[in-house]
């Protein structure tokens, strides 16, 4: 079971991308930052999510701008065993970290 960093992602613009995915039998408790290393304004999408591709009501941020040289962060995601954390972002230059603690339930 892994503790601090879990994942990180340089996302592609307009794709999803899974960040991070809890392993099997574990739960994981799990703080997200997202940093626009560019120069444009981003628009970030952030899904708990049972796939790779998010159903509506999955998604705890939707269409949430990050200016420039901004971070968003949020903290105490608990995801069951298999869940993913998807981000997807509307421009290039942005960094993903997810840190945490995976445990057994």
């Amino acid at each position: 079971m892994a503790t601090g960093r879990l994942a990180a992602a340089d996302l592609a613009a307009g794709a999803n991308t899974t960040v991070y995915t809890t392993p099997t039998d574990i739960f994981s408790v799990v703080s997200v930052n997202i940093t626009n290393r560019g120069n444009q304004p981003t628009v970030i999408n952030v899904a708990i999510a049972d796939l790779d591709t998010p159903t509506n009501g999955e998604y705890i941020e939707y269409e949430t701008e990050l200016n420039p040289k901004a971070i968003l962060e949020r903290t105490g995601i608990v995801l069951a065993a298999a869940q993913k954390i998807v981000v997807r972002s509307s421009q290039a230059h942005i960094s993903v970290v997810a840190f945490g603690i995976e445990t057994t339930a």
